[in-house]
């Protein structure tokens, strides 16, 4: 079987990060106001349900490197992408709110063991030149699969089931994809790609970690509350048509492909500045959706804003622990997506009590003003680092 080349393994990368994520785990929320409306969900009950692929995505997380290196990249991410279509399947088919939450559970796992996994395969494939802007690249699959939601709700509308169905289809490609073309082997066959089972030792390298990490549970908090409820503001709040929703979710989509120059931009601006201005953008889209849920044009400038803040952030984070950590590139993503995971599921559970108690618009705009706190603690966290994390290079390990 020939080799999978650098810009194979970017797009196969894209493909299985856009139905792990996109599709298994954040696409929930588009779908979320026929789901309530056929299942008879309260929205207490929906931030609880939305928050369990956040929950069941911290397990897997932690467990994905072991995985990793026990079952090989190929099975690894054949499993993640498996396992992504049995949790679809699952959704589509509940017929109560306690099997919807099975599936939405599930989905969750695959996310969890799909980003260590990927990071892995770049390290085994892709020359040290060109890795962080391939993990961007991979990383940036999320908006891919966001994107693809827009068309099925178009056609289906109402009839989720049916696109869930699709969904699990795909799931199945991409399932098949990473078992033909992944790399086979579970140890590196050169001694200058960094070994899955290597653990960092460096009192600094788990310090950085940590404070990368806790900006990472400030932003899981703080969009919580937009991919669960934004879909129903526009709609509850702002009255808007549910197919409308699907041209939001085009546009968080199109929006996050900025991610993919995430590791250009932290190499030209440095972590500091890239950090500040994904939070701030989020922050941006949580305001101007709260205030104008009933504007079809600032919905989607919100949508998009939504999706290009979020995914310079998760970049970020991707990136920068990869460069920290560049021994246990399986490892190192680990720490950072879990607590990305950790303020989500603290998040959405918080946001549907809010929307229950206060309304949608006092509810986005809180977490509006979240995210410009956590917009500060960057700041801080990150001032003394500046300078040391503006490479030559994206790629460069520090």
């Amino acid at each position: 079987m020939r080799r999978i080349t650098p810009l194979g393994m970017a797009i196969l990368g894209s493909g299985v990060i856009a139905i792990t994520y996109g599709l298994a785990r954040f696409v929930f929320g588009l779908f979320l106001p026929s789901m309530r409306e056929e299942l008879t969900i309260s929205s207490t009950m929906a931030g609880i349900i939305g928050a369990l692929p956040f929950l069941s995505f911290v397990f897997a997380i932690l467990a994905a490197p072991w995985v990793t290196r026990s079952l090989g990249v190929r099975l690894a991410g054949a499993t993640a992408a498996g396992l992504a279509g049995v949790g679809l399947m699952t959704i589509a088919l509940a017929r109560s709110s306690l099997l919807l939450a099975a599936g939405v559970f599930v989905c969750g796992i695959s996310t969890g063991l799909s980003s260590p996994a990927m990071a892995e395969a770049v390290s085994r494939v892709v020359p040290p030149g060109l890795r962080g802007r391939a993990n961007a690249t991979i990383n940036a699959g999320t908006s891919l699969g966001i994107a693809l939601a827009m068309p099925a709700v178009l056609i289906w509308a109402e009839a989720w089931r049916s696109a869930y169905t699709g969904f699990a289809a795909l799931a199945a490609l991409a399932t098949l994809a990473a078992y033909l073309y992944l790399p086979r082997s579970k140890r590196s066959t050169s001694s200058s790609r960094p070994r899955s089972s290597a653990l960092p030792r460096s009192r600094k390298q788990w310090l950085r970690i940590l404070q990368l990490s806790s900006l990472a549970t400030g932003m899981g908090c703080v969009s919580a509350a937009y991919w669960v409820f934004a879909p129903d503001a526009v709609i509850t709040a702002g009255g808007l048509a549910s197919n409308q929703t699907a041209w939001m979710w085009l546009a968080v989509g199109l929006g996050g492909l900025v991610g993919g120059s995430t590791g250009d931009l932290i190499s030209r601006f440095g972590s500091l500045i890239s950090h500040t201005v994904g939070i701030t953008v989020m922050a941006a889209s949580l305001a101007l959706l709260a205030l104008y849920p009933g504007n079809f044009v600032l919905a989607m400038s919100s949508a998009s804003l939504f999706g290009a803040g979020y995914m310079i952030l998760t970049g970020f984070h991707l990136v920068r622990s990869v460069d920290i950590m560049a021994e246990a590139p399986a490892f190192a993503p680990v720490l950072p997506l879990l607590a990305t995971s950790v303020g989500q599921v603290a998040g959405s559970p918080l946001a549907g009590w809010l929307v229950g108690a206060e309304g949608h618009a006092a509810t986005f705009l809180l977490f509006a003003g979240l995210g410009l706190a956590v917009a500060g603690s960057g700041g801080w966290l990150l001032k003394e680092r500046a300078a040391a994390h503006v490479r030559a290079r994206p790629d460069s390990q520090t």
